[in-house]
């Protein structure tokens, strides 16, 4: 595997290695030794999840403020515009974002630890995404920032009004939200 930190460290691009022939591919989607080698963080992955979306759909960008999660994410089909925001106060790049392709053909996941909300926008007509938890969903403490909070400015892959679910459109602004020390 190859382990890239992106522009907020503490968020990893992981890229597989993959074995393939005319057959088919294989390759390893999570390896624990590898992933704290290659990350720093050893993490107690306790719950997957699986979604899918179709063109246009944005979902979150959401967050627990307590139980707050870490998430290796990744997509078996399709392809996301995905999101990380550092919600962290003391962290030197709060309030700032990264975003990456995800796809089924690239294979690349991301790991998105605790202090961040995470969100995608789906690109394809469909896609089926993947994430693994480091706790426990808790929708006492879910929360969301709206997606087009000027403030964070994330630049989104999109020329048309994204499909929100009602959670993700009442979603607040950065400077109006609950946040992380």
């Amino acid at each position: 595997m190859n382990f890239t930190r992106l522009e907020i460290p503490d968020l990893v691009l992981i890229e597989p290695k993959l074995f393939g022939d005319d057959r088919g591919f294989f390759y390893e989607s999570f390896n624990r030794k590898l992933f704290a080698q290659g990350t720093g963080v050893d993490p107690d992955f306790v719950q997957d999840n699986h979604s899918r979306s179709s063109r246009g759909v944005l979902r979150g960008l959401h967050y627990q403020i307590q139980q707050a999660q870490g998430k290796l994410v990744r997509v078996v089909q399709g392809r996301v515009f995905d999101v990380a925001v550092d919600l962290r106060r003391s962290s030197p790049t709060f309030g700032r974002w990264n975003g990456v392709e995800l796809s089924g053909e690239n294979k690349h996941m991301l790991w998105v630890p605790p202090g961040f909300a995470h969100g995608f926008l789906t690109l394809s007509d469909s896609a089926e995404f993947l994430y693994k938890t480091t706790d426990y969903y808790a929708p006492a403490h879910e929360r969301s920032i709206i997606w087009n909070d000027p403030q964070v400015g994330i630049r989104w892959p999109i020329d048309i009004e994204p499909v929100l679910a009602k959670k993700d459109a009442a979603g607040l602004l950065l400077r109006d939200a609950e946040l992380f020390t």
